[in-house]
């Protein structure tokens, strides 16, 4: 106990070494002068130009005052709209104003731009000088005859210095623009031409020279020049808090220096910028939207001053879970608990990170309605992430399991063994798969059974008539039974066959029509029975005749990765599934709990429920006694797979309340823990049908992105970070507890997560239809069929390869549209693909039936619906 209490210590310790490392102070040069000048936009946090909502001439006073303690001049862009007010709040405060008039494509609106910059700039002395247009020539708003007219316009009517604001690239262009005007306004933001942020102040510096060189009786104002805090990485440029700061404290000292004339870009962050400029738009101030300073001049810059916070937080939030488990599972190795307290405290650290993140975010409404969306996944994420740890960590390093159940081995003292009523639901078999079933279970090494086969509505005489005459001379232990009309499915035709067990079975086993069974089947598990509170024994279900075939070698070892390591971790409380093979269940027990459901799909699964229910215990024998046929093309595969899943959701949505902690009011007698496996064992087939959410979601959002970009920007990267790892995380806790608990080699596990993912969506569909659907027919699982053709191997998995070809497209438009050399659009792109590999794994699994590699030599069904 002391080693994992020192675990605990030793896990919170790196966790505050992490935040702090990662989050060391930049040492950057320092200000202490003053600023010659800010670009301002007096908008506010929820202003927006674009709506009409405008500032008030308060809000401008109060900016006016902040800004000059700071500076000593504003660069304005506009004459209008509440704009006109700036000059003379601005001379209140001893600011000079270079004042700017907004030009377009609009000329009523270049008019009474053009008009107010005239009368301001003769009524206010605090206006120095006057910029006609910002980047008119560089969006082609106006040609440059047409904004020198506004240029001579402006410089006959005001006797003060006038130009126009352009890039470095449109000055050198047009030299005809340089003769118009007094000065050079120039916009250096190396930002937006891809500079790496290192090499950003000699760039400004550079661009700043050529110009002086190609006109050297032009005198040279910086107009704008700055870097963001947050937003969309282009090509080397990173924005963030510290390269802003850096950057602004850097320029400020060489400006000095140089005696550069220049203004910040920009005073106040801007979020309605967004719908113009990007993300990024939103953040290039040297005062956030709230007005607060967003980096000190002086001393070190964090990138979030809020680090230390977050990071006891998630140390507070993460020590509970941790001593809870060190305490409760101490059946561990060292190891052991060592990977899960890092998995808590880094799930902890995750979600406290996500949690602040958006604190320093300007959302939009769609931004907000994504956050609202995002944060319950995420938390889900995390859970999932959590209890598949839990079940990795204990089949890894657990010392000692209290329930390793073996074979037990022929009792030779024994005389009295228990009847047994072996029963066998078929419909529309083979007869000579039926058959062979039937010769194994004749040889079973047990004096005292009999078996019941119930063909169930087989319409065929020449299919059933060669089952009832095998039956007939296998002797009289075998009866058979044709049933036609007969309702409730293989429920319905178990329960006639309860009916006719004889009365002295004091256990009933259930058998698939395709399984060959060895003959120590019953005697190694039916003396498990002699101990009253055993409700049922379950052996795995396996399979036969795979090896030669890729699509069934594949589903043989999917299948397998269940009972050899979820079911062995779930009978460890006692919490496995019974599934409807290899079982063996007490005739009490049946007769206590009640005959199996007919209104349930999986039958098998509903009834080991309700017999633990009753207080019975479960013994899972993790050993094969019989193989079947596993299913040999995809379309039978994951009808499967649908029907367990919508099982599922039909026994959770009846027995919920046997789920819910007694506390909450749960009505069940089902142990704690048991309720845990069995909502944990559900909850994967919950996330698969996330999964299918979350990728139409991301189609639409990716659409949005291309066709409306005003209203929709890229997911936080806090929010992709985590799908990426949890993916990752799921892969490798696949392979490891491959590797430690199934017997298979590296292709063969390669092929099982092939096989797994690609059941993703049919588990997806299944648990929609579960959850707004009442009932479904049966689906019977066949067995047998011949390797489709290549093109049936793509019909089978049609929506499937539909959706992969949507997520590839919307991958590749918006990677073409915004350019692979953002960060947001990489993060994004790859998400897209990630999302796609389920969709990819089950095209791929569909088409492996039809490509070379083995046929199976077995009988050919259709596939058959009740």
């Amino acid at each position: 106990m002391r080693k994992n209490l020192l675990i605990v210590l030793l896990v919170i310790a790196a966790n505050l070494g992490i935040w702090a490392l990662s989050n060391r102070p930049t040492p950057v040069e320092p200000w202490a002068g003053r600023i010659n000048g800010f670009s301002y936009s007096p908008y506010g946090r929820d202003d927006n130009p674009l709506e009409n909502r405008l500032p008030k001439p308060e809000s401008i006073d109060r900016d006016m005052a902040l800004m000059s303690q700071y500076a000593d001049a504003v660069r304005t862009y506009s004459t209008i709209d509440g704009l006109e007010v700036i000059p003379g709040i601005a001379q209140k405060y001893g600011m000079k104003v270079t004042l700017g008039a907004w030009l377009d494509q609009r000329a009523a609106l270049n008019k009474r731009e053009i008009d107010n910059l005239i009368d301001l700039g003769k009524r206010y002395d605090n206006v120095t000088r006057l910029v006609v247009g910002n980047e008119a020539i560089l969006r082609a708003d106006l040609t440059v005859r047409e904004l020198a007219q506004y240029l001579r316009q402006v410089r006959k009517a005001v006797n003060k210095p006038v130009s126009t604001a352009e890039p470095w690239h449109v000055w050198l262009r047009f030299p005809e623009l340089v003769k118009e005007v007094d000065f050079i306004a120039v916009q250096l933001l190396p930002y937006w031409e891809k500079v790496p942020f290192e090499q950003a102040v000699d760039y400004v510096l550079r661009r700043v020279d050529e110009l002086h060189e190609a006109y050297p009786d032009k005198h040279i104002l910086i107009s704008e020049v700055g870097w963001p805090s947050e937003g969309n990485r282009v090509g080397a440029s990173y924005p963030s808090l510290t390269n802003e700061a850096r950057f602004v404290r850097q320029f400020l000292n060489v400006a000095r220096e140089r005696k550069l004339d220049y203004f910040i870009m920009e005073a106040f962050d801007q979020p309605w910028k967004k719908a113009i400029e990007g993300t990024v738009g939103a953040y290039w101030g040297v005062f956030n939207a709230n007005r607060e300073l967003k980096f000190p001049m002086t001393g070190a810059v964090f990138e979030d001053q809020t680090w230390s916070w977050q990071a006891i937080l998630a140390a507070c939030v993460a020590l509970l879970p941790m001593l809870l488990f060190a305490l409760r599972f101490n059946n561990l190795r060292a190891h052991g608990q060592l990977f899960f307290a890092v998995l808590i405290q880094a799930s902890a650290s995750l979600l406290v990170w996500t949690l602040f993140v958006p604190a320093h975010l300007y959302l939009t409404d769609l931004g907000v309605l994504m956050l609202g969306i995002l944060l319950p996944a995420q938390l889900g994420l995390l859970m999932v992430a959590l209890i598949n740890g839990f079940e990795f960590t204990e089949v890894l390093w657990k010392r000692k399991w209290k329930r390793a159940f073996q074979p037990l081995k022929d009792d030779q003292g024994r005389t009295e063994w228990p009847m047994v009523s072996l029963h066998l639901a078929c419909y529309n078999e083979p007869p000579e798969l039926v058959i062979e079933t039937l010769n194994s279970l004749a040889a079973l090494d047990y004096p005292n059974f009999e078996v019941l086969v119930i063909d169930n509505n087989t319409p065929d005489e020449a299919t059933w008539k060669p089952l009832e005459e095998h039956c007939a001379r296998l002797g009289p232990h075998f009866r058979f039974m044709h049933l036609k009309p007969w309702k409730g499915f293989k429920a319905g035709a178990l329960n006639f066959g309860l009916k006719r067990t004889h009365p002295s079975a004091k256990i009933v086993g259930v058998i698939d029509a395709d399984y060959l069974v060895t003959p120590d089947w019953l005697k190694s598990l039916v003396p498990y029975f002699d101990n009253p509170q055993v409700g049922f024994v379950q052996a795995p279900q396996d399979h036969r005749d795979w090896e030669h075939d890729r699509f069934t070698e594949w589903a043989n070892w999917e299948y397998s990765g269940f009972f050899n390591i979820g079911m062995v971790h779930r009978n460890e409380r006692d919490a496995i599934i019974q599934h409807g093979t290899m079982t063996l269940i007490r005739k009490a027990a049946i007769d206590e709990s009640g005959p199996w459901a007919e209104w349930c799909i999986c039958e098998d699964s509903e009834l080991g429920l309700r017999v633990m229910e009753e207080g019975y215990q479960a013994v899972y024998v993790n050993h094969a006694f019989g193989k079947g046929v596993a299913p040999d093309t995809f379309g039978a595969y994951k009808g499967q797979r649908f029907r367990w899943a919508y099982g599922a959701v039909q026994i959770l949505k009846r027995y919920w309340s046997w789920m819910l902690p007694t506390a909450l009011g749960g009505s069940g007698r089902l142990q704690p823990a048991q309720k845990f496996h069995f909502i944990t064992g559900w909850l994967p087939w919950f996330a698969d049908a996330l999964h299918l959410v979350f990728s139409l979601a991301a189609m639409v959002w990716s659409l949005g992105l291309l066709l409306l970009p005003q209203f929709f920007e890229f997911p936080l990267a806090v929010f992709l970070f985590p799908t990426l790892g949890m993916f990752a995380f799921k892969i490798m806790h696949s392979f490891v507890l491959y590797s430690a608990r199934v017997p298979c080699t590296l292709r063969q596990r390669l092929g099982a997560a092939v096989a797994g993912m690609g059941l993703t969506h049919a588990i997806a569909r299944a648990i929609f239809a579960g959850l707004f659907t009442k009932g479904r027919a049966f689906l019977r699982t066949p067995k047998g069929e011949n390797s489709a053709a290549l093109v049936r191997g793509l019909l089978m998995a049609r929506e499937e390869g539909l959706i992969l070809l949507a997520l590839w497209t919307c991958a590749f438009g918006v990677a073409f549209e915004y350019g692979i050399q953002v960060r947001e659009v990489q993060f994004w792109t790859v998400i897209l693909l990630v999302q796609s590999i389920p969709y990819a794994a089950a095209v791929l699994h569909s088409i492996s039936s039809a490509l070379p590699g083995g046929h199976r030599d077995t009988p050919h069904t259709e596939l058959a619906t009740a």
